[in-house]
């Protein structure tokens, strides 16, 4: 007797993303809102907690990957420990900006997405490839954008072919585009940039790093209202994470404590 095994995947090949998007849209990134919303988002997208500055820089062994740790409802803050940056894969990274809840349901997506063509192929898809299948999902956020629940992210990949770190920055279309250096994005993504592009310097090694990755948050969070500084008393710090050869690590706590200390002790006496 023959048996055949029917598999709810195969009209959508290897990607998780296609055959959700045809046969259940209402769990992609921001699909319960619009449902639960009547098509009138708009209205509520300022209630609708924002996270704000990420970034990615390169140095000599990959790239680094950080952001800041808080989400605000206009001039309130929403939450004070919201994750921006996650790993989706052994060797790439992403960071997000936005409206929090399709931010962090976009990167979760994600991460399945990469999971399950991996399991499906049975090999790691190519940098470009994951860079690729982002702009897909950017893409399909976009009448969520129009409403003004916005998703841009930052996302990083080692490339094990070119042997180097990548970064690849969005808009709200889709449009990917590589960067040579640094990016940053989101509310105080601006003031971040002027701070990466006075101290970045290509080959910086890790430490250096993540110092000008930390320098440039904290400049963000001193002239960004959105963007959230280090808080000392609560003991809540930006997220860093190494993407490199070796895989997607986070940098711990204590070493970024002790340099944020640091700088604010220099901007202290030089105030």
């Amino acid at each position: 007797m023959d048996f055949k095994f029917n598999n709810p995947f195969q009209d959508s090949g290897s990607s998780f993303y296609d055959w959700l998007s045809a046969n259940h849209p209402d769990a992609l990134p921001g699909g319960r809102l619009r449902a639960e919303e009547g098509g009138n988002e708009g209205r509520r997208s300022s209630m609708v907690p924002h996270g704000t500055t990420v970034l990615a820089l390169k140095y000599r062994d990959g790239v680094i990957i950080a952001g800041d740790r808080m989400a605000t409802e206009g001039y309130q803050v929403s939450a004070r420990r919201i994750e921006k940056v996650y790993k989706v894969d052994e060797h790439s990274a992403i960071a997000i900006a936005g409206a929090a809840g399709p931010c962090i349901e976009l990167a979760k997506l994600f991460q399945t997405e990469l999971e399950h063509y991996e399991k499906l192929e049975g090999a790691e898809l190519s940098t470009d490839g994951k860079a690729n299948k982002l702009s897909q999902m950017v893409k399909g956020n976009l009448p969520m954008a129009f409403q003004g629940l916005v998703v841009i992210p930052i996302f990083v990949g080692y490339d094990l072919k070119r042997n180097e770190g990548r970064i690849f920055k969005y808009d709200i279309t889709g449009g990917r585009y590589e960067e040579a250096d640094y990016f940053s994005t989101g509310s105080g993504g601006k003031d971040a940039r002027t701070t990466m592009k006075k101290l970045y310097q290509p080959g910086l090694n890790e430490t250096e790093a993540v110092r000008t990755a930390l320098e440039a948050l904290y400049d963000a969070a001193e002239e960004d209202i959105g963007t959230g500084g280090p808080d000392l008393i609560r003991g809540i710090y930006p997220t860093v994470k190494t993407v490199t050869v070796k895989g997607v690590l986070d940098i711990d706590e204590n070493p970024i404590r002790q340099f944020v200390e640091r700088l604010m002790e220099t901007r202290k006496r030089g105030s």
